[in-house]
């Protein structure tokens, strides 16, 4: 008897765990199906519909007059000498941005964590702030700092030197540009990099100091390796923004007339490559030649990415595979 009413709860239990696991199954579908379809609706198909426009003509209003032109547009793209212009100067951008953002955000990150400051939360605060400050306004700002009749540095330098009137937006574009993204993205950067600080254990420091190692021996041995994965984090992101700079160049130096007509193309020093891509799509109306710029992008940019990682080997310190490696 017993091993009969066994034999008959058995389904029955089996039967309760499948309707459950159908109910959780229903809510978890429930419960990321917004997240799913604006996935697909906002980054899914418009991925694939770039893809499939940039081996066409089309022009972004008339389907009906599209052609396929197979890989025309890659091929013009790479004997495009306004595109090529455009790559250099970002890349130069890229390389002078990305090595500055990192040091001066870790140097900021050292000394609020490792220095006994006060009012040390003031001025976490005040290294932050530029960064939340929306982009529209913070250009503003700069144009207003940088302008040569009515800007604050002008008028500091008129202090030095009376008279003095250098026109910093005109002559010398890449470098505010240059100096204005540093003042934006210090601040984010500068918050990780205290995370990573302050998660490297202060036992080892000690150590260190108690066997005679001075502060740079210690940071060169013990702070820094210990920071690298942050560092290599921030590095990937860098190249990742610092090569998709659109709006800044256009607002701090692209702004203005042209023979009577409103015009967004910045100075040739700040025309950098996602400029050039805008100005192909909605200026001129070429759709299919500008997803072709924006998937070579994307292609130099995973390339990038893919030599950073291969190379993390070499300088980028994980303590978990170093313990692992030992046992």
């Amino acid at each position: 008897m017993a091993a009969t009413s066994q034999s008959v709860n058995l389904p029955l239990r089996r039967g309760k765990r499948g309707a459950r696991a159908r109910r959780v199954a229903r809510w978890f579908y429930l419960f990321i199906g917004p997240w799913l379809l604006g996935f697909v609706c906002l980054s899914l198909f418009p991925l694939l519909f770039a893809l499939v426009i940039s081996f066409t003509n089309y022009d972004g209003l008339n389907l009906l007059s599209v052609k396929f032109l197979g890989l025309g547009n890659y091929l013009r793209a790479l004997q495009d000498r306004n595109a090529i212009f455009a790559l250099q100067r970002t890349m130069i951008f890229a390389l002078v941005s990305v090595p500055l953002n990192l040091l001066f955000s870790f140097c900021i990150a050292l000394m609020l964590t490792r220095e006994r400051l006060r009012a040390r939360g003031v001025f976490r605060t005040l290294f932050y702030l530029p960064s939340i400050i929306p982009i529209v306004a913070t250009v503003w700002i700069w144009r207003l700092i940088m302008d040569r009749n009515f800007g604050l540095i002008n008028g500091l330098l008129s202090l030095i030197s009376p008279g003095t009137a250098v026109a910093w937006l005109v002559d010398y574009p890449t470098m505010v540009l240059i100096i204005m993204s540093l003042w934006i993205g210090t601040g984010g950067a500068m918050i990780i990099f205290m995370a990573g600080l302050q998660g490297v254990p202060r036992e080892l420091e000690e150590a260190a100091l108690i066997d005679g190692a001075n502060l740079f021996q210690m940071f060169r041995a013990i702070t820094l390796p210990l920071v690298t994965p942050v560092v290599f984090y921030q590095l990937i992101l860098g190249i990742i923004f610092s090569l998709q700079i659109l709006i800044e160049p256009i607002l701090l130096t692209g702004i203005g007339s042209t023979n009577g007509l409103m015009t967004t193309i910045p100075p040739r020093p700040n025309y950098m490559y996602m400029v050039h891509v805008y100005n192909q799509i909605f200026s001129n109306q070429r759709f299919g030649y500008g997803a072709a710029l924006l998937w070579l992008l994307f292609i130099l940019t995973l390339a990038l990415t893919l030599i950073v990682f291969r190379t993390s080997r070499y300088w980028v310190y994980y303590e978990v595979e170093q313990e692992g490696a030992r046992t």
